[in-house]
């Protein structure tokens, strides 16, 4: 997929002008790209923005640049930068502790909002007039940057600061699956009673936390979603910028759904490698002809199975999935030397229930356990319908 959009410039006329020469090009303009939308809401108003190398504005000579700096150029009282998971520049370890500081190059604070201080406080959110939020998602509820709005939007919502979403489109967003969470369970890796792909868009699945009053005691924020433009939700999208270290590429960000739940078991999935979530492999698998030795690296200091021999499957080559795929999980389940150290307390967490353990130690196959998954899936779509922004 083709990106297009204006770099901001400080005339809201010419960039009105500028976007002329894209409003009937068939390509996806993600929502930061539509500058004149959202420009007005901004002036006047110190604003404070949770970003980070994935809110960017895209030129049309497929370069882009940061939104941060944008808004900057174009004279926005920005005060305050709020960076997820991974950090503002999105280089740190999954599940590494980020630190508050100041970015070199803006010179702008930086709260982390990962670790100890997962929600804003309201020190930190003083004499903010609107919040920001733009980051790019991949459709999987385990992945924490939905968390993180969660805890913003109630933040928000508990100071009387308005959200401004700059949506982005879903990479999976072409279909839903999974075992939906069970509430018992609840965690940074899953907050909601949603299935593990949910199939949306960051600026629809904010609308839906506010519709079913998920944020604590029922409150809900003042919201403002401006949307992408040309984006279904069956179209395929490529994402240009890793939205965190180990997804470097489109097959790693579609096989994500399918082999993160090996981030519960003794099972790599290819952490400390150049193919992270293309392959996985552990030092306990047999007859496996495909195997690799994961090495620290960035995004992942300290592998799983680091510096061992690790046998396993190569996917690097795996044909698109429009669902999630068990029968990875299974194999390697049935393929491990010791089965009662395969899977650790974090699986439960991932998958949302202690269901799927106790299915595939007894056995289900694929079929029967997505079967499981049926009614709750179909009540989910139901409820989902309400909030969709786009087909």
């Amino acid at each position: 997929m083709i990106y297009f959009g204006c770099l901001a410039k400080p005339s809201i006329e010419n960039l009105k002008q500028e976007n002329i020469l894209t409003q009937n090009d068939s390509t996806i303009i993600v929502a930061a790209n539509r500058t004149p939308e959202y420009l007005p809401l901004l002036e006047g108003k110190s604003i404070g923005i949770v970003a980070n190398q994935t809110s960017v504005i895209f030129k049309t000579d497929q370069t882009y640049t940061h939104l941060v700096d944008s808004l900057l150029k174009l004279d926005v009282k920005l005060t305050k930068v709020f960076s997820p998971e991974h950090g503002f520049r999105g280089t740190a370890d999954a599940g590494e502790v980020v630190k508050d500081g100041i970015d070199t190059k803006t010179k702008l604070p930086i709260v982390s909002l990962y670790g100890s201080n997962k929600k804003p406080n309201a020190t930190q959110l003083k004499n903010i007039d609107l919040l920001i939020f733009d980051i790019q998602d991949v459709g999987a509820r385990f992945y924490t940057y939905i968390s993180t709005l969660h805890y913003v939007m109630e933040a928000c919502a508990e100071n009387n600061i308005p959200i401004l979403i700059l949506d982005r489109p879903n990479p999976n967003g072409r279909y839903v699956d999974g075992p939906i969470l069970e509430l018992e369970h609840k965690s940074f890796v899953g907050m909601h009673p949603i299935p593990v792909v949910h199939g949306m868009t960051i600026g629809e699945y904010a609308q839906m936390i506010n519709g079913e009053k998920w944020l604590e005691n029922g409150i809900q924020c003042e919201l403002t979603i401006i949307k992408a433009e040309h984006y279904t939700h069956d179209m395929l999208y490529h994402l240009p910028i890793k939205p965190s270290p180990n997804l470097p590429n489109d097959q790693s960000i579609n096989l994500y759904p399918s082999l993160c739940f090996f981030e519960g078991t003794n099972v790599n999935a290819g952490r400390g490698t150049q193919t992270q979530f293309q392959v996985y492999g552990s030092p306990f698998l047999k007859n496996q002809e495909y195997s690799y030795t994961p090495k620290s690296n960035l995004g992942a200091k300290h592998p799983k199975h680091k510096d061992k021999l690790c046998y396993g499957v190569d996917l690097t080559n795996e044909k698109l999935l429009n669902q999630i795929n068990l029968s990875y999980l299974i194999k390697a389940y049935h393929s491990t030397t010791n089965k009662t150290e395969f899977f650790n307390s974090f699986f439960t967490k991932l998958a949302g229930t202690k269901k799927l353990q106790k299915q595939i130690e007894g056995n289900l196959s694929v079929t029967e356990i997505k079967q499981s998954w049926k009614t709750g899936l179909d009540g989910y779509k139901k409820m989902r319908k309400k909030y969709m922004l786009y087909n």
